[in-house]
């Protein structure tokens, strides 16, 4: 009888591995040659000396690294760079940095015949204009809620004000410097969603009562009707959208459907297409709403018209979460790092556009990508305790351990070089359930209460924040990156600082 071999153990895969990571870093080096580069900013400004920069070496990941060392930056305040390669004696640019095997054939198909005797300018673009500090302490402990916080978020003009939404049926508005609340917003159920506006002008919140609330400075109460089931996500039309008569909002709901309101509370179209609850809503920059369902499937329509453009049917299970690569500067529209805000609205508009243009670009076109979770297993959060991080190319790039229970949510900070990550009760529904003799949350499952930042750098964990007393279910960063927000069923809001 033929001996059959038993499988490899963990030990010798990994040996493979490492044997593989070895003939790919040989054959790197057989690219030879060196190429000459000078370092400019966008208006042209030298940046740094002339250097030489061997072939092998020269990924957009290695240079942005010798640029940093050439400016004399420790490691720990390195800023990340993407870079545009301008043809000499050319109005030609290069918008896609080639990969060390394509760049001599990048170089001549635009017109460059001795690559290795011509110096390129290099135009450094900052990825990171300023820098998160890993929040490490509480800076208050708010109480003021009747039942856990379910959601959280932070107004884009200010880290100052942070607007939270719990099963006591009311949204609560919190100054952050000084701990105390500012305004109460009454529901008839639980508060599910929480969003404001780009401009900050506004506070939409959903619930439970099936009903979608929007605040207008906070205190002038607009209500949207028309789900028959409770709310499951809010998003604002972006700010460079808005028309003459004010902005849009889109919820999707239990029900089935997406709803867009004016301002004045009037719907404006349902977008019907879906068989199963929709779980979450974007508003892309294109002026395209994006949609996710328990059905397996994801929608883009065109909202000015409400029509369906496409039908994506990847997922084999419930799609409970998608992200848009714009999401940040949607969200912030004419804020930014410079503090400096438009004094008329066509500037801000103007403003707005650009930021979105500019982080959409891709090889001279705005694209917009499109980021999905799910239940099939094709998320980076996951019941298995961990993080899974991967590029925008969809290579994976690390497995992030440190909880000791399911992790359901993970949000970047400002400048990307930060993840928070947290328990979330939402992408769970099917495991709460009302008792009348508890807390409205009842929650199966085992406990971690802790919020954790870490390094994207390294991949590893920055700061452990254990300050709850039981399990986490919202977190937010501020905009501004001075501190970071949680929430969950202890009812307390906890703020975090550097």
């Amino acid at each position: 009888m033929a001996t059959v071999l038993p499988p490899p153990s963990k030990r010798q895969k990994r040996e493979v591995l490492e044997r593989s990571k070895i003939q790919q870093d040989v054959t790197s080096t057989t690219i030879v040659g060196s190429i000459r580069a000078r370092f400019v900013d966008g208006d042209g400004k030298e940046l740094a000396e002339t250097v030489e920069i061997p072939l092998a070496d020269a990924t957009e990941k290695n240079v942005s690294s010798l640029l940093n060392t050439l400016l004399q930056r420790d490691r720990e305040d390195f800023t990340p760079y993407r870079f545009r390669i301008r043809i000499p004696n050319s109005n030609t640019v290069i918008d896609s940095y080639p990969t060390p095997a394509e760049f001599l054939e990048v170089l001549r198909k635009h017109g460059v015949e001795n690559p290795f005797e011509t110096t390129l300018s290099l135009t450094a673009e900052p990825q990171s204009v300023f820098k998160v500090q890993a929040a490490t302490r509480m800076a208050h402990r708010i109480p003021g809620h009747g039942q856990p916080i379910l959601t959280a978020q932070f107004s884009p003009k200010t880290g100052a004000i942070l607007a939270t939404g719990s099963g006591d049926s009311t949204a609560r508005i919190w100054n952050t410097e000084s701990g105390t609340p500012k305004y109460t917003l009454q529901h008839s159920g639980w508060v599910l969603v929480c969003s404001f506006d780009p401009s900050g002008a506004y506070l939409a919140t959903g619930s439970m009562d099936k009903v979608v609330q929007h605040f207008s400075q906070y205190h002038y109460t607009i209500s949207n009707v028309g789900h028959s089931k409770w709310i499951t996500s809010i998003a604002w039309q972006p700010f460079h959208l808005w028309r003459e008569d004010g902005a849009r909002l889109a919820s999707a709901s239990k029900d089935a459907t997406i709803r867009i309101y004016l301002t004045s509370g009037v719907t404006h179209h349902v977008l019907s297409g879906h068989k199963s609850a929709v779980t979450m809503v974007r508003w892309g920059g294109l002026d395209h709403i994006y949609s996710a369902s328990q059905d397996r499937q994801i929608k883009v329509w065109n909202a000015l018209d409400g029509t369906l453009r496409h039908s994506l049917s990847s997922h084999a299970h419930w799609v409970n979460h998608i992200a848009l690569s714009t999401d940040s500067v949607l969200k912030t529209a004419f804020y930014d790092h410079t503090k400096d805000v438009p004094s008329s609205t066509e500037e801000k508009k103007a403003k707005a556009k650009a930021r979105f243009e500019k982080a959409a670009m891709q090889n001279g076109k705005i694209v917009e990508r499109l980021v999905s979770a799910s239940d099939d297993c094709t998320a980076t959060a996951s019941w298995d305790n961990s993080i899974k991080i991967f590029d925008k190319d969809g290579k994976f790039r690390a497995t992030l351990r440190g909880h000791v229970a399911p992790v359901f949510q993970v949000a970047f900070s400002a400048d990307s070089r930060l993840l928070v990550s947290w328990r979330d009760f939402h992408s769970q529904e099917y495991h709460l359930r009302r008792d009348a003799n508890a807390d409205p949350i009842t929650y199966t499952g085992s406990r971690d209460t802790t919020v954790k930042t870490w390094d994207m750098r390294t991949f590893k964990l920055k700061t452990d924040l254990p300050g709850h007393e039981d399990e986490v279910y919202a977190v937010a960063w501020s905009s501004d990156g001075t501190c970071v927000a949680s929430g969950g069923k202890d009812r307390a809001v906890r703020i975090w600082r550097h």
